[in-house]
């Protein structure tokens, strides 16, 4: 027998797995965690408690651009990876409930 919550969790994913997937929308989920890890990155790297580093910046002005970029694509990476992995935590679990049902039933 399922809980009311399975039950409203059923309900909910089966309307919401039929939906066009809105990749601005979806993006925004994993928007924060991507931006601090980058933001601790470039505070990190910023610091200068790493004196070698710190001069190989200072030494290259076009290094501070390669770690723009590559802070951007820190944060899409994250931003996209998080929302695929809700979205298959969820199936598994809308696929579970399925089965749990059929089977009570």
């Amino acid at each position: 027998m399922l809980t009311k919550n399975e039950e409203d969790f059923l309900r909910y994913w089966s309307d919401q797995r039929t939906r066009k997937k809105q990749f601005y929308r979806k993006l925004s989920i994993g928007l924060p965690l991507g931006a601090l890890i980058v933001v601790a990155i470039m505070v990190n790297m910023l610091s200068g408690w790493y004196k070698k580093a710190d001069m190989e910046i200072h030494r290259d002005s076009s290094l501070v651009l390669v770690v723009l970029i590559a802070g951007i694509a820190i944060i899409i990476f994250i931003s996209v990876f998080s929302v695929r992995h809700k979205w298959d935590q969820n199936e598994l679990h809308y696929q579970e409930l399925l089965q749990k049902k059929d089977q009570s039933a």
